[in-house]
């Protein structure tokens, strides 16, 4: 994925934050907080997880699948290569 080197530094920070808001959940979790606070703090980096993988398929797509000097038999394996991934992220 060389084309994620001109979003490193977006994607690295939005990891960062995944990472912070998980270790909330398990500061909640040993504070045991109250169910309602820990699902709501699941929820929100369940919502940056989406996020980011949401940002990196866009990525993949516009790299590996519609750019336009790609060959045909390129953007095929490619589209092969997205399916099994939004097969796996579907379950």
């Amino acid at each position: 994925m060389s084309h994620t080197t001109t979003s490193k530094k977006q994607l690295t920070a939005r990891v960062r934050r995944i990472i912070g808001q998980l270790e909330g959940i398990e500061r909640a979790l040993e504070d045991e907080a109250d169910c309602e606070k820990v699902l709501h703090l699941v929820s929100g980096a369940r919502g940056a997880i989406t996020g980011l993988t949401e940002e990196v398929l866009a990525d993949f797509v516009r790299e590996h699948v519609a750019a336009p000097r790609l060959s045909n038999d390129a953007r095929l394996s490619a589209a092969d290569q997205l399916i099994t991934v939004i097969r796996r992220y579907s379950k």
